[in-house]
């Protein structure tokens, strides 16, 4: 039994090698695509989680400096 690359799409399958040169492309396009939005929503992921460490940061920096105020202001 040999493998053969099947592509299945919209309910149908299709052996590559029956693929004719521009349905080759637009499958290596589509499955460049699909590498390229995974790699960008794990990009995403990284950012989100940066940009709320920061934020997180900030805030906690903003309330220690209010309660420094305050401790000045009391005493």
């Amino acid at each position: 039994m040999t493998d053969e690359n099947v592509l299945t799409l919209d309910g149908n399958s299709y052996k590559e090698k029956d693929l004719d040169a521009k349905q080759k492309y637009f499958k290596n396009q589509i499955k460049d695509l699909q590498a390229k939005s995974t790699q960008l929503r794990f990009q995403l992921d990284q950012v989100i989680v940066a940009e709320n460490h920061f934020t997180n940061s900030l805030i906690a920096s903003l309330k220690e400096t209010m309660n420094k105020q305050e401790d000045k202001e009391v005493g």
